[in-house]
C-alpha cells in the first residue's frame, strides 16, 4: 500500500515537472513582454505568487518595481504612462492589495492614461462565499475601465491580455485584469479549449490611430477661424506632441495660446505666443485676452474653470479633440472635431489665412511683459521668510534644460504653475483632473525609471509627501537620483486658505512638523534643509549635483495665498 502511494506521488510530480505548457501567469508575463512593456509596478502577496514567479523567471525582460504601497504601484504607472506615452502596469494581490490601486487608477481614468491594472483573487471556488479578501474588483473598477475581465484560464490568456493593453492604448485609458491564484498557476495543457475558442489567439501588433476630420469639416473649421479678428487659443494636454502645429497656428491667425495646466509643455513659457496657464493656476494675460476674443480655438482640453472661458455668446468657438464625449463640454461650440490635434492641424494649416492685423497677439505680448515682471518683484520682495514664489523661480532657474518635474497637488501647485518657466526639452506630469495629493514622488521614481539620464524632480508640500514618503525607501533601493523639493508650512495651506474665505475657522489643516530631513536619512537618502531665503540656491545647487535620491525641506512662508490670477499682487484669496 505505502509502496503504491510512493509510486502515485512520483508518477504526479513527475507530470507536474514534464508538463513544459505555460500556466495562465506565464501566458500573462509573455504577453507584456510582446508588448515592450518595461516595468510591472507592485507589491507581492499571497494571491499573485504564480504572477511573480513568472516575474521572476523573466526578470531579464520585464523588472518588476517592489513599492511600499499599492496605491504608490498605480501612481507610478500612471506616471509612466503620462510621461512615455507607453503602456503603465501595475499589479495588486487579492482584497486589500487590490483596493489599495484605486486611488491612482482614478488618476490615471480621469486623464485618459493608458494604464493595465493586474490584481489576484482568492481561489476561484471560494469566490462570492465571504472568503477571506474576496473583493470583487472586477465591479469595484467598472467606473473608470476601458476593459474589466475576470480571467478564467489559460486558453482565455492568450486572447483576453491582447485585448486589455490594445485597449488601454487605442481607447486611452484603464485596462484590468483579474485572476484567481489558482487559475494564475493553471496549465494550458490542462485547460480545455471550446469548440468556439479553440483557435482564438491574440495579438501583440499595435499601430496608434490618428483621426483625421474630413476635407469639409476641415473646410468648415478654417472658414469660421479665418472670420475671426480676435482668435484665442486653448491648448491641453492633447495637444503636447503638437508644438510645432500650434506655433504655426499662432502665427498665421496672430492668436495668442492659453495653455490649461496639463498642457503646460505645449509651448515653453518664453515663447511669444503663449500667455501661460489659464484658470484659477493662471495669468492674469490669459484671463484677459479670453475676455476680449471673439473666436475661440480649443484643443486638446478639457480645463474645467468655466468662468474663465468666454462669456456665453461672446466668442465662436471650435474644439479639436481625441475624445467626442468632452466636444462642447466646457463651452459651446459652433464645430467640434473629433481627431488627433496634431494631425487635424496639420491639415487645417494650408486653409487658414494670415491675420494682417496682429494687434490681440501684441497686446498679449505687452501684457505678458508686465506680468513677468510683475512675478518677479512677488518672487524677490523683501521678505525675510522663503517665498514660494521665490523658490519655485530658483527651481526653475536651476532645472536641467530637459529635466523632468512631477508636481503633487496642494498651495504650492498654484506657485509653480505660474513661476515655473517651464523650457522647450522639460516635461511636466501631475494630478490634474482628480487632483489627488500623494503622486508627487511615486511620478518622480516612475521617470526616473523611464529617463534614467535626466534629471527628475518632484515639488511637492508636506501634507501630500507625507502620504506616501516610504517610497523613498523604493528610489533608495533601486538607486533612483530623485529630487524631492518640499515646500514645507505645517499646513494643508490650501484647505486653510478655503475655510478662510468661506468664513469658516482654521480646523483641522494644521500638520504636526515631521523632520524630513532625518526621514530621508533613516531610508538612506540625502537629506538637506534650508531655513534662510540666502542659503536657497546653494542648497539646490549642492542636492541637485548630488547622485543620490534626496529630500530638500525648504520651510516655506505660509502666509503667501494661493491667489486667483487677478489678485496675485495683493496676496489675497477669494
Amino acid at each position: 500500500m505505502e509502496s503504491n502511494l510512493f509510486q502515485k506521488a512520483v508518477t504526479t510530480v513527475k507530470e507536474l515537472t514534464t508538463d513544459q505548457s505555460p500556466s495562465t501567469a506565464e501566458i500573462l508575463i509573455d504577453k507584456l513582454i510582446a508588448w515592450k512593456v518595461e516595468f510591472v509596478f507592485g507589491l507581492i502577496g499571497d494571491g499573485i505568487n504564480p504572477i511573480m514567479e513568472a516575474l521572476r523567471q523573466r526578470q531579464d525582460q520585464i523588472k518588476f518595481i517592489a513599492v511600499r504601497h499599492e496605491e504608490a504601484a498605480a501612481f507610478m504607472a500612471a506616471g509612466y504612462a503620462k510621461y512615455t506615452g507607453k503602456l503603465g502596469v501595475c499589479l495588486g494581490t487579492s482584497g486589500p492589495g487590490a483596493v489599495h490601486l484605486l486611488n491612482g487608477l482614478y488618476d490615471a481614468a480621469m486623464e485618459s492614461t493608458p494604464v493595465l491594472a493586474i490584481t489576484g483573487a482568492p481561489f476561484h471556488d471560494v469566490l462570492g462565499t465571504q472568503y477571506t479578501q474576496d473583493v470583487d474588483m472586477v465591479s469595484l473598477l467598472k467606473d473608470i475601465t476601458v476593459y474589466n475581465v475576470m480571467v478564467n484560464g489559460p486558453q482565455q490568456a492568450q486572447t483576453v491580455v491582447d485585448l486589455a493593453c490594445r485597449t488601454a492604448l487605442m481607447n486611452p485609458g484603464v485596462a484590468h485584469l483579474c485572476l484567481a491564484k489558482d487559475v494564475q498557476k493553471q496549465s494550458l495543457a490542462k485547460d480545455e479549449a471550446s469548440k468556439d475558442g479553440e483557435n482564438l489567439r491574440g495579438s501583440s501588433t499595435f499601430m496608434p490611430r490618428v483621426q483625421v476630420p474630413s476635407p469639409d469639416d476641415l473646410a468648415e473649421v478654417a472658414q469660421l477661424l479665418n472670420e475671426g479678428k480676435r482668435v484665442m487659443i486653448l491648448a491641453g494636454r492633447g495637444a503636447l506632441d503638437a508644438r510645432a502645429e500650434v506655433e504655426q497656428v499662432a502665427e498665421k491667425l496672430a492668436a495668442p495660446v492659453a495653455k490649461a495646466l496639463l498642457g503646460k509643455a505645449v509651448l515653453p513659457d518664453d515663447s511669444p505666443y503663449t500667455t501661460g496657464g489659464i484658470g484659477h493656476l493662471g495669468t492674469l494675460p490669459s484671463q484677459q485676452m479670453m475676455e476680449e476674443c471673439d473666436t475661440l480655438l480649443i484643443l486638446g482640453s478639457n480645463m474645467p474653470y468655466v468662468d474663465f472661458y468666454p462669456k456665453a455668446g461672446q466668442a465662436r468657438a471650435v474644439q479639436i479633440d481625441h475624445d467626442p464625449k468632452r466636444i462642447g463640454l466646457r463651452y459651446p461650440v459652433e464645430i467640434g472635431l473629433s481627431g488627433d490635434v496634431r494631425a487635424t492641424l496639420k491639415a487645417l494649416l494650408p486653409l487658414l489665412q494670415t491675420q494682417p492685423d496682429r494687434r490681440f497677439l501684441e497686446v498679449a505680448q505687452q501684457r505678458m511683459a508686465d506680468w513677468r515682471q510683475s512675478l518677479s518683484e512677488v518672487e524677490t520682495g523683501d521678505a525675510k521668510r522663503i517665498k514660494p514664489q521665490f523658490l519655485v523661480a530658483e527651481v526653475s532657474r536651476l532645472l536641467a534644460a530637459d529635466a523632468v518635474v512631477a508636481l503633487d497637488t496642494g498651495a504650492h501647485t498654484v506657485f509653480a504653475a505660474r513661476h515655473w518657466q517651464i523650457r522647450p526639452a522639460q516635461q511636466l506630469a501631475l494630478s490634474g483632473n482628480l487632483a489627488t495629493m500623494a503622486p508627487g514622488l511615486p511620478y518622480a521614481i516612475a521617470a526616473q525609471l523611464a529617463y534614467p539620464g535626466r534629471q527628475c524632480v518632484a515639488m511637492v508640500g508636506d501634507g501630500g509627501f507625507t502620504m506616501l514618503m516610504g517610497e523613498l525607501a523604493t528610489a533608495v533601493r533601486y538607486q533612483l537620483p530623485v529630487k524631492i523639493i518640499i515646500f514645507k508650512n505645517n499646513s494643508l495651506s490650501m484647505d486653510y486658505y478655503e475655510q478662510k474665505v468661506l468664513g469658516y475657522p482654521d480646523f483641522g489643516a494644521d500638520l504636526t512638523t515631521i523632520d524630513f530631513v532625518k526621514i530621508a536619512e533613516a531610508c538612506g537618502a540625502e537629506g538637506y534643509r534650508c531655513t534662510q531665503k540666502e542659503a536657497v540656491v546653494p542648497t539646490l545647487k549642492k542636492a541637485f549635483g548630488n547622485t543620490q535620491p534626496a529630500v530638500i525641506e525648504v520651510l516655506v512662508d505660509p502666509d503667501q495665498a494661493p491667489a486667483a490670477p487677478d489678485k496675485v499682487l495683493e496676496n489675497t484669496f477669494e
